[in-house]
Formats: structure tokens, C-alpha cells, sequence
């Protein structure tokens, strides 16, 4: 069957399933996720090659952008109608676990149903909360920026990103506005750039009831010099406008990296290859600068788990949906179907299968994430449960600087003093 015929076969499966199917079949699983179109079009694949290996079962899909999942998630657990399956998130992941809303999986690795022997070990450990195993990573992820290499050769610049420093960046994308007229992508990601300066002092972004970062003299000051460079480049013309780059909710074409206007983005590692597409060009992906070189031990940059997949605690099929998280996780053709689009796979058989069979730019991925593990530190705990609330609080404030309405020492003081406000409830 043609990609598209496969694709509408499984979408009015789902349709057909949601309507008749009864909520007590043995042989019926849902699974949830959130996702682009690419990652759409291939989980559906992967769901059909499983109900076509396991005759009988069925498996209702229900894919959903990110903006939309996790609101979508909670209406389903206040009306008690969660999947049996769901995509999870590291930085939710504790907060269902604490609501006793996800299976511990450990019995099924025990009894064999699902398979990690050729699993490191502290990749499982990245799905232990309280000692039950209740998520198992789909991919390894990192922060970094996206690259534009020509605009970097039309300006004559070359980037060692394992010992560039903010202060490189600043005369980077002078040097690139100067000679090419690109603008520098503002900070619209800030959290994790914010969180990547701290933790070169020792700091997570999150304390539990505070930012505790904000009373170390230093780790401020970097943050605040992050903001006076982003003005001066501002001053400069050669800042991005703050208040179109803090646009989050489009597609990747609508990017200013995709639209040719900066020379950087600042993505995860597992978008990058989405980027590529949307630009239709090539885009290197480096580390983010650091305050005074990549110096141990405490590096800003960390390995996380692009996404769990992890079963609820509600599913009547628990057993059946082991079957398949063995199945999406470890098996060779359903991940020749995934191709790494969620991340650098966690199994070494996988990794090794696919090595040969990904495109270049995944592959690409494959190598970032190899090269740069000697430049990470440890994953901080996942984020309060009202880190979104954090986020918007401060967002902004920070916009406000950006545009040159708040001045960068006020700035900092107010995003702290918001962000502590609603952590300290």
C-alpha cells in the first residue's frame, strides 16, 4: 500500500474504532501523542504494522500538536478517560506519577514482556520516579542551536562550539549582520537558555519553591549580561524583532531561520531535522555558547529523554500495551518506519540498524549527540508542577526588555520576584 493510502486506512480505522469499538475489549488499545506531521505519519505506520503482526487487535490513535496535548490530557483524567498509552514528558512525567496516574512497568521487564538488555542503564534510570519505573525514554535529546552554515561562510565565520563563549557569539552576529545583513535569533526559548548559564554555577533553574540561582551575585550577573548583549545587538540592528520571534505557535517554515531572516534558531536536537525540511537547506547544530568555556563539572548542556512513552495505571490492557512499548521501542522494523524522529534511540541494536539506513541529517543528530557527551552533566530534576505558570510570568517581562522597554537590571529582578511569587505558593 502507498504511504498516503496506509496513512487514510489507519486514520478512518481510528474513526471507525472510536465510535464502536467497547471500552472492555482485551484486543483494544489507545495511545496518545504529541507530534508534527512527520512523527504522525510514521507512528500510524507503526501502529499498523502491529495490529497487521498481531491479528485482532486494534489500536485507536490520537495524535495531537503539542499546544493542544497536554489540556487535552487533563480533560481526559478529570472525566476519567485517559489512553492506555501516552506520550510523556520529563518535565510532567513526576506530576502523573504523583497522581498515581502511571503503571509501574518493572514487572513486565521482569517477567520479559518488555526487553532492555541492550539498554545502558541510566537511560532506564531516566524513567525511575520514586523507584517505579513509569516511563522508558523513546530518544535522546539535547538543547543547542541551529545554524545556517552558509550565511556562517558568506560571513567568514567559523564556530568551535566546545569553547565558543557569549562573548564570541555577540561579535559572531555582528560580524554576520555587518557582511550578510541576517539578524540573530532573540532569546524566545529562554528557559533553557537561562537554565544552560546557571548550571555552569553549580544551579538548576527550579529550586522547589524558588529560583536559587537568583541569590548567587554571579549567576545573575551572567543573566543580566545576557540581556545587555541581546540590547546592544538590538542597538546595533542586528537583533531579530523580539516580539515576531516570540511568536511560539507556527509551523517550522514560518520560522525566521526557515525564512532566511536569522542565522540561528534554538531548538531541540530531535526538531532539527524538521528544520532542515522546513528550510530545505542544510543547518549544522552546536552547543550553546557558555559563560567562560566548557569547564567541568559543571556543564550547561545535559542529555534528557526526548519523550517517554509510558502506560497509565487505568488501562484495562496493561499487558497488551506492555506488548506494544516492547514492540515501538525495540523492534527493527518499527523503528525503520520511525527513523529516529524522536530522538537518537535508546536501544545500541537499534542505533546500529539504523546507522546506515537514517538520512544525513539524522545521522548528523546521531554523531551531535556522540561528540557532545563529553560536554554534558547530569539531567536536574524535572520542572515544579507550576513551571508553565513560571514561564509565562516571566516571558513578558523579558519581552519587554528585549524591546528596550525595561531596563536589563529591573528585568531580572522582576522575572525573579514573579517567578519566586508563584513557586512559593
Amino acid at each position: 500500500m502507498k504511504k498516503t493510502g496506509l496513512i487514510l486506512a489507519v486514520i478512518a480505522l481510528t474513526a471507525l474504532v472510536f465510535g464502536c469499538t467497547p471500552k472492555g475489549d482485551p484486543n483494544y488499545l489507545r495511545y496518545a501523542w504529541w507530534g508534527n506531521n512527520t512523527r504522525d505519519e510514521r507512528t500510524l505506520a507503526v501502529t499498523q504494522l502491529f495490529m497487521e503482526e498481531n491479528e485482532g487487535i486494534t489500536i485507536e490513535t490520537e495524535p495531537t500538536g503539542w499546544d493542544g496535548y497536554w489540556p487535552k490530557m487533563n480533560t481526559q483524567a478529570a472525566a476519567g478517560s485517559l489512553p492506555d498509552l501516552m506520550q510523556q514528558d520529563y518535565a510532567y512525567i513526576e506530576q502523573y506519577n504523583n497522581r498515581n496516574q502511571l503503571l509501574d512497568m518493572k514487572r513486565f521487564v521482569d517477567n520479559g514482556t518488555i526487553d532492555l538488555s541492550n539498554w545502558a542503564q541510566s537511560a532506564i534510570d531516566l524513567g525511575i520516579v520514586n523507584n517505579r519505573l513509569v516511563g522508558l525514554s523513546m530518544g535522546i535529546n539535547a538543547w543547542g542551536m541551529g545554524v545556517d552554515p552558509e550565511v556562517l561562510r558568506r560571513a567568514n565565520v567559523t564556530i568551535d562550539d566546545t569553547t565558543w563563549t557569549w562573548k564570541d557569539y555577540e561579535q559572531i552576529a555582528l560580524t554576520i549582520f555587518r557582511t550578510t545583513g541576517v539578524q540573530t535569533m532573540p532569546f524566545n526559548e529562554f528557559q533553557q537558555i537561562f537554565e544552560h548559564v546557571v548550571r555552569q554555577f553549580g544551579y538548576g533553574f527550579f529550586d522547589k519553591t524558588s529560583l536559587g540561582w537568583a541569590e548567587d551575585p554571579a549567576a545573575s550577573e551572567a543573566i543580566k549580561e545576557l540581556l545587555d548583549m541581546h540590547l546592544r545587538l538590538r542597538e546595533a540592528g542586528a537583533l531579530f524583532d523580539p516580539e515576531d520571534a516570540f511568536i511560539l505557535a507556527r509551523a517550522m517554515e514560518e520560522f525566521p531561520l526557515a525564512r532566511g531572516r536569522t542565522w540561528n534558531n534554538f531548538h531541540w536536537s530531535n526538531q532539527h531535522q524538521g528544520h532542515m525540511n522546513a528550510t530545505r537547506r542544510q543547518l549544522d547544530f552546536i552547543l550553546f555558547p557558555t559563560v567562560s568555556g566548557n569547564n567541568a563539572p559543571h556543564y550547561g548542556t545535559y542529555l534528557k529523554p526526548s519523550m517517554f512513552i509510558s502506560i497509565l495505571r487505568t488501562s484495562p490492557n496493561p499487558e497488551l500495551a506492555a506488548d506494544f512499548v516492547n514492540f515501538i521501542l525495540n523492534d527493527l522494523d518499527a523503528n525503520r518506519i520511525l527513523l529516529a524522529e524522536r530522538g537518537s534511540p535508546v536501544p545500541s541494536h537499534i542505533r546500529e540498524d539504523l546507522g546506515d539506513r537514517v538520512d544525513p541529517g539524522m545521522k548528523y543528530i546521531f554523531d551531535f549527540i556522540s561528540r557532545i557527551t563529553p560536554y554534558t552533566g547530569p539531567i536536574d530534576p524535572p520542572d515544579p508542577p507550576t513551571s508553565g505558570e513560571v514561564r509565562d510570568v516571566m516571558r513578558p517581562l523579558l519581552l519587554q526588555c528585549l524591546m528596550g522597554r525595561l531596563p536589563t537590571d529591573a528585568a531580572v529582578t522582576q522575572m525573579v520576584q514573579a517567578a519566586n511569587a508563584v513557586l512559593g505558593r
